[in-house]
């Protein structure tokens, strides 16, 4: 059975490729041939699989933006056959009709989200365009979101988890704020492709994502931690090791008067 799987936020920087190249490399690390359709300008998924070398598990890439010469973009956009897994990386800023054609034939839904104010909001935006013009129905449970990038103990991390839980749209994983996932980026692989004891602990992150994706199946009793052996964060790089928040900027004074600048509405 084929299963499509869309990552979608229209916020640029929500880590959409970061999900997709790795849900990839996941799958073809299983042996379970994957096409990793790239339809962002931007390129950065194909850039990725660009670097993957001969030896490494085949993913068989698709972009609209990288066609060859004399090959038509249909041909170019096709999915073979032997696929048994589609994962499509969306680009920033798409419209509603986009939502539309995105989401039509897609099994699962990503919804990556960040824990800024910014991205809340961004993320509510796209969910009600999901629900209200993708005409997506929470009781299929075709959607699912992605905590992206979190630090454990901050008050940001428990509020966005505050508020997507009034949502009512399952989270699914929880992904922290990890160099490891910089090095995936840069050498072409996917993070269940690296051997070691420093990367065990963000591998098993990954675990309620892909039952989810597989299976259907939504973590119960709160947020989806991936349980890992007891010290096992004590494998974690040192530059993963949170640091204090620096100082906030002092305010702007002009001809002696100070004036904060605020944020656009």
């Amino acid at each position: 059975m084929t299963l499509k799987i869309v990552v979608l936020n229209p916020k640029g920087g929500s880590g959409k490729t970061t999900i997709a190249t790795n849900l990839a490399a996941f799958y073809a690390s299983q042996g379970q041939f994957p096409a990793l359709q790239d339809l962002d300008a931007q390129a950065s998924s194909t850039r990725w699989l660009a670097k993957r070398t001969d030896t490494m598990a085949p993913i068989h890439g698709v972009s609209p933006f990288n066609v060859p010469a004399k090959v038509t973009r249909s041909f170019a956009m096709r999915i073979p056959p032997e696929v048994q897994r589609i994962i499509v990386d969306t680009p920033a800023a798409i419209s509603k009709q986009q939502f539309i054609e995105f989401t039509r034939d897609a099994d699962r839904i990503l919804i990556p989200v960040l824990p800024s104010d910014i991205d809340i909001q961004a993320v509510t935006r796209c969910i009600a365009d999901l629900l209200l013009h993708a005409k997506i129905q929470r009781s299929e449970n075709r959607i699912a979101v992605v905590a992206n990038r979190v630090k454990r103990n901050t008050l940001i991390f428990r509020s966005l988890m505050r508020f997507l839980d009034s949502l009512k749209i399952p989270v699914i994983a929880v992904l922290r704020d990890s160099q490891n996932y910089i090095r995936a980026a840069e050498t072409g692989v996917g993070l269940h492709e690296m051997q070691g004891a420093r990367f065990r602990v963000d591998q098993a992150h990954w675990t309620s994502l892909i039952d989810w994706i597989e299976h259907g199946v939504v973590p119960a009793g709160g947020t989806p931690w991936a349980e890992v052996a007891p010290g096992d964060d004590a494998l974690h790089d040192a530059v993963d090791t949170p640091v204090a928040e620096p100082p906030a900027d002092p305010p702007l004074r002009l001809f002696g008067v100070s004036a904060f600048i605020k944020p656009d509405p």
